[in-house]
């Protein structure tokens, strides 16, 4: 006899447990506090169902009641780290409410380096990630724009965040790898691109670079990121 045919599936329309039955030794609540806890000091590479059984002291196949795929539990986490943004009262500066929204996403991702590999869409319809969304739309009431373009905006300022993030966490994560300091590092490259471009085959990087006023400030390029993505979208700018 064939297999049912797998059909997609929301684990958060999934109940949590049976009607009737035993209570089950575990929720998903312990089970997403846990995986998060092994991502947070292993990576995410180190999540697994046996790591995550012996992390709660069960066995591997009882976990899979609860969570029956390892996409289900991925976004168990997100929404678990989900939980860590305060939602505070808007201000009615939809602005400076939007900017300390994506500064707690930033704060939060540094805490859990694994996140900005599993944002997605696909697991943006958990509890906690809804109630930040509805918070957000919330901050931006004053915004005299249309809910779509709002929801466009919060994508914007969200994937801004998650990039920025990413690249400083992978560049950090190099940096720890290396056997000489990220100094030692820059040093020699700076060095070589200095190179290249005294050979005038790139005049334009060249008066690009004439023009710096020495190192790259990261975080005011940043704060100008964030800026001009909610320019974009001002009526009054």
């Amino acid at each position: 006899m064939a297999g049912r045919k797998a059909v997609p599936e929301v684990i958060w329309a999934r109940p949590e447990r049976a009607g009737r039955g035993p209570r089950p030794a575990f929720s998903r609540t312990d089970i997403a506090a846990a995986a998060v806890r092994i991502a947070d000091a292993q990576g995410l590479e180190g999540v697994s169902m046996r790591h995550i059984a012996a992390e709660l002291g069960c066995g591997t196949m009882s976990l899979y009641n609860y969570v029956p795929r390892k996409e289900d539990l991925y976004e168990l986490m997100i929404d678990a780290i989900g939980a860590e943004h305060v939602i505070e009262e808007p201000s009615g500066d939809w602005r400076a409410d939007i900017l300390r929204n994506a500064h707690e996403t930033r704060a939060i991702m540094r805490r859990h380096t694994w996140v900005p590999r599993l944002m997605s869409g696909v697991y943006g319809f958990s509890p906690n990630s809804l109630r930040y969304l509805e918070h957000c739309l919330a901050c931006l009431e004053p915004l005299a724009v249309p809910a779509g373009v709002k929801m466009e905006l919060i994508a914007l300022i969200n994937g801004v965040v998650t990039t920025y993030t990413a690249n400083e966490i992978a560049t950090a994560e190099r940096t720890r790898s290396m056997p000489w300091s990220e100094e030692e590092e820059n040093a020699v490259r700076f060095a070589y691109l200095g190179s290249q471009v005294a050979t005038g085959a790139y005049p334009r990087l060249a008066a690009a670079f004439m023009e710096s006023s020495g190192p790259i400030d990261l975080e005011a390029v940043f704060e100008r990121a964030l800026a001009r993505v909610l320019d974009g979208f001002d009526p009054e700018v």
